[in-house]
């Protein structure tokens, strides 16, 4: 591993923490049925917390499979899996304080999500 991988992951794990610690404030400090755009905030939050959380593991996986070996466009596809869990995320949980959360839903947008992911990601 490199040193500019490191440093992308030390920063990906940091602005994570910075993100949960905004969704602490928001869900501790405020309440989504008063002001709705509160809700759409915290919502935001969460998604952006999830992406940048799951950014650092989306490439450390590949980095393991491939024998410790980083490829050329690993980071790409971990930022790009990371914003698809970002807006996943963010979305269920609008829909959830909107109580139109459904499972026919839910599995609709995570196999939409995973086909343009498989797309996305065939070798050429």
């Amino acid at each position: 591993m490199q040193s500019k991988d490191r440093a992308f992951n030390m920063l990906f794990i940091t602005l994570a923490l910075v993100a949960w610690l905004a969704v602490a404030q928001v869900v501790t400090t405020t309440y989504p049925r008063e002001n709705p755009t509160t809700g759409l905030i915290g919502a935001a939050f969460i998604g952006i917390a999830f992406g940048l959380t799951t950014t650092p593991v989306f490439w450390l996986v590949p980095f393991a499979r491939h024998r410790r070996i980083a490829l050329l466009g690993d980071w790409g596809r971990a930022i790009r899996r990371g914003a698809w869990v970002a807006a996943i995320v963010a979305l269920f949980v609008t829909l959830r304080i909107q109580a139109v959360l459904s499972l026919p839903i839910a599995v609709f947008v995570v196999v939409l999500v995973l086909l343009a992911e498989i797309t996305l990601s065939m070798e050429r």
